[in-house]
């Protein structure tokens, strides 16, 4: 592929970038402040934050702004940010049963130990315009927030105190033997890390989860939905949804035996239960299907279960398109799909001018294109 070079770029590229500010600030409006961002748009935040594969709520507020609201540009922005980065170790692995949760809910079962608790969630709300909300200003807020807060907090307290933790449902499932088993999935000892190592396929099941955890949510959507709509063999039924706060724990640096809690991540977490299999024992049971995502993304986690599953499918037929791993992972990640994209914008002058070239002699009399022939 050629490209050439065009004089006066340098001022062109310039100036464009310039209007990129004029056109963000033309309206006179205050700015708005990346604190705002953070706070009242909590939920491209928290995709950002996931699609950029770094968990920065502030980092991803301002590249929000800086890419006037375009989630994928400010996934792009978080992940080359993410990139400079120095990597100082690994966490341990999470057990989400110690999540602080926000918000849980069952589709498989309607009592669940600990109770349905429906959280922050529009799921049940009508889609109308709310007009109150463009006369929405500090006076109200701060009412708001000292009606309401009060009443959060000591729901919360009076919920951890009565619940501390809460068990799985899918456990309930396996603990009858009716759900596959984690050591009936055959991965490698060794965990690979897709940021250091190429992908490659076969790719174990790890591998497919990072690459899902990162991946652009309307990609993932698009192609768990192709299952769900017959393309594929998989209908799920959603075992358990959970968004809460997981702690985040390390080894000491100095004193490797020591494991010290540096924080606390919001994350979603979704397990899809699916058709009944044959094991190893020659008993049928549920299938299980995995998705986990950074902040409070429903659709991407339980997106990326249903593909979690579907990826395991043994169908011996021409696989479906979400039943393809190489197919699912390598169209997924929103910021390498854009990338290819957005690339089609750069100039094509010689490699155009040379089909051009060659369909003007085919269509003169007497000469025939070779791959005609």
């Amino acid at each position: 592929m050629g490209y050439i070079p065009i004089k006066g770029g340098k001022a062109a590229i310039e100036a464009a970038e310039e209007l990129v500010d004029y056109f963000r600030l033309r309206g006179g409006s205050n700015p708005i402040e990346v604190k705002q961002i953070q706070d009242q748009m909590r939920l491209a935040v928290d995709r950002v934050m996931g699609e950029g594969s770094l968990y920065a709520p502030f980092h991803a507020a301002l590249a929000l702004k800086q890419a006037e609201g375009d989630t994928i540009e400010a996934s792009f922005l978080l992940r080359a940010y993410r990139s400079t980065l120095p990597r100082i170790g690994y966490s341990l692995v999470a057990d989400t049963r110690e999540m602080v949760v926000i918000r849980r809910i069952s589709a498989a079962f309607k009592d669940i130990p600990g109770g349905q608790i429906l959280g922050p969630t529009r799921d049940y709300s009508l889609r109308l315009l709310n007009f109150c909300l463009a006369q929405e200003d500090s006076t109200y807020v701060k009412e708001f927030l000292k009606k309401f807060t009060p009443e959060v907090l000591k729901a919360r307290t009076d919920l951890m105190e009565e619940v501390p933790s809460f068990p799985k449902v899918v456990d309930i499932l396996r603990a009858e033997g009716l759900l596959e088993t984690p050591n009936s999935i055959e991965e490698p000892k060794k965990i690979i890390d897709i940021t250091r190592q190429p992908l490659t396929f076969p790719a174990p099941r790890a591998a497919r989860l990072q690459a899902m955890a990162r991946g652009e949510t309307g990609g993932l959507m698009a192609l768990a939905y192709s299952s769900m709509r017959g393309y594929g063999n998989i209908h799920p039924t959603l075992g358990e949804l959970r968004v809460g706060y997981v702690p985040l724990r390390i080894k000491h640096r100095t004193r490797p035996d020591e494991v010290v809690t540096v924080g606390e991540i919001l994350v979603t977490e979704a397990e899809i239960i699916s058709q009944m299999m044959n094991a190893d024992d020659g008993f049928p049971r549920f299938t299980l299907g995995y998705g986990l995502c950074f902040g409070h993304n429903e659709i991407k986690a339980i997106s990326m279960a249903v593909l979690d599953r579907t990826m395991r499918s043994n169908s011996k037929e021409t696989p479906a398109p979400a039943e393809d791993e190489e197919f699912v992972l390598y169209h997924i990640d929103g910021i390498e799909a854009s990338g290819f994209t957005a690339h089609w914008k750069l100039p094509h002058y010689v490699t155009f001018q040379s089909v051009l070239d060659r369909l003007r002699k085919t269509q003169k009399p007497g000469i025939k294109d070779e791959n005609q022939q």
